[in-house]
């Protein structure tokens, strides 16, 4: 479905500094936990344009991503990948702020935006690459425009800064999105990248998905505020939004893609949802979690509530949910057939893209590894020198 270009042209887009700040602590909804659509103008303008037709389209959209997120959590413990990081329950932050994004924006994401990937057109094979030990990085990233994942916490925020500080230099309107969790809050390079951005009034947005779990540690502990609320000490604007709502979801970010486009500076956006599954594979939730909990998110499900609007529109027919279903079982069935008849790495290939130009350093190691397997009398591994170019 079409991105960000609600509100370009005749009519004009409300300006989100002309916004109160009860708007930023209030939870944004548009569509019930019961499939209900609610009504709120300030944000109704950045959706106006989703028919019936992209509702379904981003219904399947979610459907189809949490069908890769099974497949590859299975696909783990079937000993076919090493890790995988579930984003079960957090399809409709993923795929309403994914499907808001131009092709020329860049995204800089933690370890857990799958759903975001797919939507910049990954390739479902390059997906699961790394967490099956087969490379380094997923993918080339200014063919979809999106960075490889990253693992260090927080790290990505400075990344998106800086890349926005670039489009700012180029005159471009483009915009940078970091997407991190609420356990990255507590970061310091987090913090910085926002000192940053609020100080050059750079063209990025910052994406919180608060799922009120960083690994075992739930987000009230590490802050006795709404999330959104940490931004105005930075001077930034911020949205406080229904994680599980991907409508509403679309228009905060609709609406902070624009403002950063004309020249408004950042946005903080926290998506409130939820880690149904595992932090990670390795991962064991019941040891830390409340069933309860899980049960009361359970009924806010993302992809339930946009089946319930659309079976009140009267467009949820049989033969549509049948394409969807299989829609999502051809996407796993692409992605499961891509990891288990990846080619495994050759041994040198792990001082492969090291660095951009050659460098005696690695040129050194490389040739002590050469020779350590030349030992074992396998020289055909060994023997090339194309490994660090």
């Amino acid at each position: 479905m079409s991105t960000d270009e609600t509100g370009q042209g005749a009519a004009a887009a409300p300006e989100m500094a002309e916004t109160s700040p009860a708007v930023a602590h209030r939870l944004i909804q548009l569509i019930t936990p019961a499939g209900e659509r609610v009504s709120h103008p300030e944000f109704d303008f950045w959706v106006k344009d989703v028919s019936d037709e992209q509702l379904c389209s981003l219904f399947e959209d979610m459907t189809v991503i949490r069908r890769i997120d099974v497949e590859a959590t299975a696909l783990q413990r079937q000993g076919e990948l090493a890790l995988w990081p579930p984003l079960l329950g957090q399809e409709a932050a993923q795929i309403g702020s994914g499907r808001s994004l131009r092709q020329d924006d860049f995204v800089f994401s933690s370890y857990r935006e799958n759903g975001v990937a797919y939507c910049r057109g990954v390739d479902l094979t390059d997906l699961v690459r790394v967490w099956r030990g087969n490379a380094s990085s997923g993918w080339n990233p200014y063919a979809i425009n999106m960075a490889t994942p990253q693992i260090i916490i927080g790290a990505q925020t400075l990344h998106a800064t800086g890349y926005a500080m670039g489009i700012q230099y180029d005159g471009a309107d483009a915009v940078s999105v970091a997407y991190f969790g609420d356990g990255a809050t507590s970061e310091g390079d987090v913090n910085e990248a926002m000192v940053f951005a609020a100080s050059f009034q750079v063209p990025v947005v910052f994406f919180c998905t608060n799922n009120h779990w960083a690994i075992s540690e739930p987000v009230r502990l590490q802050s006795h505020i709404q999330l959104a609320d940490r931004a105005a000490g930075f001077g930034i604007p911020s949205l406080r939004v229904d994680g599980n709502d991907v409508l509403a979801v679309m228009a905060v970010t609709r609406l902070a893609l624009d403002r950063a486009r004309r020249g408004g500076g950042p946005t903080f956006i926290e998506a409130v949802s939820y880690r149904m599954g595992p932090h990670t594979t390795a991962d064991d939730p019941t040891r830390y979690r409340d069933a309860n909990e899980l049960e009361d998110w359970a009924a806010k499900d993302p992809i339930s509530r946009v089946a319930a609007l659309l079976e009140r529109k009267g467009v949820l027919t049989a033969d549509f949910q049948q394409h969807v279903r299989d829609q999502a079982d051809a996407v796993a069935h692409r992605m499961r057939k891509g990891c288990t008849t990846m080619p495994d790495p050759e041994p040198m290939d792990v001082f492969r893209h090291v660095y951009s130009t050659p460098n005696s350093w690695l040129d050194r190691q490389q040739e002590h590894y050469a020779r350590y397997l030349a030992s074992f009398g396998e020289p055909a591994g060994a023997a090339t020198q194309e490994g660090a170019r």
